[in-house]
């Protein structure tokens, strides 16, 4: 099937294209529907200090969601996707009925891992098969493309453990400043990452051992969610930090994941190089985001789609009576002498 286009002029477009064929099982892939994914969970560590803003903005920002006021709700709105909002282990609030919540609840909230380990090896499986199950769900309703979105405050401390951990790379090259912290406060989240990892010792071959230990609910659901969809042979595009973090841990599980995965931007958090770099991962997008939420993802769902839509749309040259670039070593009829 040769398109009518020279071989490699849509860039990475094509590679996009060719790999939502594979993920699809489908020459001419089509993008039947979308939906973002944004788990919520809070973190003990934020006793640490590890973050400017008070653990009740997460409660805070899924009511947000759920009234549509989110970023990362408009963006979806103005991308056609649907939003999904996970509560998977928020400290105090309960929400009423919501046709777009969730509610897995995990926990209320994570342990502090600076003094032990954030949750049982139970709970991080519950969260990885709460994900599972929901990203089943959602395949099954006609998605074919799965956005990954987080919100919990602290969560890029955890985020930088599990970074530190399983990619190898020091706390001081994974942790970033996260909400606004300051150099000093940089120094203190650091060392409080340090300290999980010394008090706790997850071990990075073993990823249930690594999001026990150091992670967090909303993470261990995200996780779920990608092994979940790739098992339903559905796209994933991965947010930033915190998603990237989560992949971490698919990517740990099942290796075979990360053909299912796109990388939808470069995140501002240093530790999001590193993450992508691990996985073998290029990013679409590098606009210095470091919101969260799915935003990135939402954003980049319109290029996916687009590079979809020629690989699916796009006439042959034999169908559309347009002359293709001769083979090598052929000759033009009339070109001799």
């Amino acid at each position: 099937m040769i398109l009518t286009k020279p071989p490699g002029s849509l860039g990475r477009l094509e590679e996009i294209s060719v790999q939502l064929a594979g993920i699809f099982a489908n020459p001419r892939p089509v993008i039947r529907d979308k939906a973002v994914i944004v788990a919520a969970g809070d973190h003990g560590v934020v006793a640490q200090g590890v973050t400017g803003y008070p653990q009740a903005v997460t409660a805070q920002m899924v009511r947000n969601f759920l009234e549509g006021g989110a970023a990362i709700s408009v963006m979806a709105r103005l991308g056609g996707v649907r939003q999904i909002v996970v509560d998977a282990g928020i400290a105090s609030a309960r929400f009423p009925d919501h046709p777009g919540l969730r509610t897995v609840r995990v926990g209320s909230g994570t342990a502090d891992m600076s003094q032990g380990p954030a949750m049982s090896r139970e709970q991080a499986v519950r969260c990885l098969e709460a994900g599972m199950t929901l990203a089943r769900e959602v395949a099954a309703s006609g998605v074919d493309l799965i956005a990954t979105g987080d919100m919990g405050i602290g969560n890029t401390t955890p985020s930088s453990a599990i970074a530190a951990t399983i990619t190898g790379r020091p706390p001081t090259e994974t942790t970033g400043e996260g909400t606004g912290r300051s150099s000093e406060e940089l120094r203190r989240k650091t060392a409080v990452v340090a300290k999980a990892l010394e008090v706790n010792a997850p071990d990075g071959l073993d990823p249930i051992d690594v999001l026990a230990k150091i992670g967090g609910f909303e993470i261990g659901v995200l996780a779920g969610v990608m092994l979940g969809a790739a098992s339903e042979r559905r796209a994933v595009v991965l947010d930033g930090f915190i998603s990237g973090a989560a992949a971490l841990i698919a990517y740990g599980l099942n290796p075979a994941v990360r053909d299912y995965l796109i990388a939808s931007h470069r995140s501002a958090e240093k530790g999001h190089r590193e993450v992508l770099a691990h996985i073998r991962l290029d990013p679409l997008l590098e606009l210095a985001m470091r919101l969260g939420e799915g935003t990135g993802a939402v954003l980049a769902m319109g290029i996916i789609e687009a590079a979809a839509a020629c690989l699916g749309q796009m006439a042959t040259f034999d169908e559309a009576g347009v002359s293709d670039r001769p083979t090598e070593g052929a000759v033009e009829e009339g070109a001799g002498g």
